[in-house]
């Protein structure tokens, strides 16, 4: 980028973003999503015209030349819908606090998106990821305890790797979770992962933490561990397992949900598990369960 552009693109968006944590409580996750958008729309605009253009000034035709060109790249709908959406937030705040008069994204059209259904295991693969860990460490056992306490509730990775140990109430079988915008919400813990997690404290904390902390589940080195560490983790262990299926940091959260409603579960009680601050964001569970019973009557019955 020219040196003007980036440093008033860096601004504006920077201002965009600091609204968006300070009204909405978004995760840190999703802001640098947005940014990542913003910045490469930016980048394209500067170098198509030479440094002439920032993201304040770009116009209907740059960007949907910009979108074509993206999807002539092979970007997916579901990608090019966010960015979409990312632009259109970023143009409506700049138009709100009269910066701009109009929404340069108001002609893009946006991509059709099919209801995709979330990626989930059966019991039996849950059983066999579950049991993949070397409990006989002190890094596998509390793997096994973050595995199963995920299982039994239903917590984003983010959640999970963030608790601390005054989150957990043992005796009541809950946990207490920050999730997305700050909203605190109980989650009842299962008498099994409740277990695992007696004996992940009895046996293995104070050994991966002997300075001492709050965090429930450190890393190696004593610190709280990255969403992404124990990512690669849960991708071990499913290889470990033998689970061909390309799972997904939410597949045992999804697991979680669709077993529930497999089950029975009323469906306000799992969005209220889940945190989910809409019901159709959780509705989608119906559909997966649905989805489960279609593909068993096609394969068992006789005229399936």
């Amino acid at each position: 980028m020219s040196k003007q552009g980036p440093v008033k693109n860096q601004t504006d968006i920077g201002g965009y973003l600091d609204t968006l944590w300070l009204e909405r409580g978004l995760s840190e996750n999703t802001l640098m999503a947005y940014r990542r958008d913003l910045l490469m729309t930016a980048d394209w605009l500067d170098k198509q015209s030479e440094g002439q253009m920032v993201l304040m000034q770009a116009d209907n035709e740059a960007l949907i030349e910009f979108m074509v060109q993206r999807k002539n790249a092979g970007v997916s709908d579901r990608s090019a819908a966010r960015w979409l959406s990312t632009l259109r937030g970023f143009y409506r705040y700049m138009i709100f606090n009269q910066r701009l008069v109009d929404d340069p994204t108001q002609k893009l059209e946006h991509p059709k998106l099919g209801r995709s259904l979330p990626s989930s295991l059966s019991s039996q693969q849950v059983e066999a990821l579950l049991a993949a860990p070397d409990v006989s460490t002190a890094i596998g056992l509390r793997d096994r305890t973050m595995l199963e306490v995920l299982y039994a509730s239903g917590l984003r990775i983010t959640e999970l790797v963030t608790l601390e140990l005054a989150n957990v109430n043992q005796r009541q079988g809950v946990v207490r979770v920050v999730g997305k915008g700050n909203k605190e919400r109980l989650v009842p813990t299962g008498e099994t992962a409740l277990d695992w997690l007696s004996r992940y404290l009895r046996d293995a904390r104070l050994s991966l933490l002997p300075a001492g902390g709050s965090v429930l589940f450190p890393s190696r080195l004593g610190r709280v561990m990255t969403r992404q560490t124990f990512w690669h983790a849960i991708k071990k262990y499913a290889m470990q397992a033998g689970i061909k299926k390309n799972i997904s940091p939410h597949t045992l959260r999804h697991a979680f949900a669709t077993h529930l409603v497999d089950n029975g579960a009323d469906l306000r009680a799992v969005q209220m598990m889940l945190g989910h601050s809409d019901l159709s964001t959780t509705q989608i569970y119906t559909h997966v369960a649905q989805q489960r019973l279609k593909e068993l009557v096609q394969e068992h019955h006789p005229r399936g």
